[in-house]
């Protein structure tokens, strides 16, 4: 027999901001389009309810696929929203969670309860619906935190990138400029970046080298102690 609470229950639900990079190396989040009340129409952060049987987790990997098509994504949790007046149908609480991709190799479609799902630059963010604005504002900051003593940076660049497109990356989260020579001697100087022996193709200006970030060595540091700090 089911057990009856005595006290009634908020519902929970679950948040997605999702990062990702685009060509021109601007940083973006992905956004939905309401298809239902409340706020039909509006654009508001990728979620929806929990269901009984699945865990926080799994309900946010569920609603950002069902909603935008995107998948395969490791998803931190960031944090807990429960203002009282946050959702107008009801008490709710919502667990935010955030990840970061290289949208180049993601492809989006909106369906369930989002109309359309796109990709929206930092600096042209459409009114959001229920306190996704401050959630979006949340997640902006853990990122520009934790950038700069994790290497999570290099989940938005593409499997091979070149020393300006790791700068420029690190300059667009910052929203900040970085001496040139400075950031090339510090991240090589942490031995991380494996030279490719390739260089870069269908560019007019001088082909420059292409990296990769040597993951597993970065871990085997980690367990030694290793801090990694731009």
């Amino acid at each position: 027999m089911p057990h009856t609470y005595e006290y009634p229950r908020p519902a929970l639900t679950v948040d997605c901001i999702i990062f990702g990079l685009d060509a021109k190396l601007e940083l973006k989040v992905m956004l939905i389009q309401r298809d239902i009340p409340p706020f039909q129409g509006q654009w508001a952060i990728p979620g929806g309810f929990v269901r009984m049987d699945e865990t926080l987790e799994q309900a946010a990997l569920r609603e950002l696929q069902e909603e935008t098509g995107i998948h395969d994504v490791y998803l931190e949790q960031l944090y807990t929203f429960g203002d009282l007046e946050r959702d107008p149908r009801d008490r709710t609480v919502t667990v935010a969670y955030y990840a970061l991709i290289n949208l180049i190799e993601q492809q989006i479609q909106a369906s369930t309860d989002a109309r359309e799902a796109d990709w929206f630059s930092l600096h042209a963010i459409p009114s959001l619906a229920f306190d996704h604005e401050q959630i979006l504002q949340k997640a902006i900051a853990r990122l520009r935190s934790k950038i700069r003593y994790e290497p999570i940076g290099f989940e938005l660049l593409p499997k091979k990138f070149t020393l300006t497109q790791l700068q420029k990356l690190y300059e667009t989260v910052l929203a900040r400029d970085l001496d040139k020579r400075n950031f090339r001697k510090k991240l090589l100087s942490m031995d991380l970046l494996l030279d490719t022996g390739e260089l870069e193709q269908g560019v007019s200006h001088r082909a420059a080298k292409l990296y990769q970030f040597d993951e597993t060595k970065y871990l085997q540091l980690k367990q030694k102690g290793f801090n990694f700090e731009i």
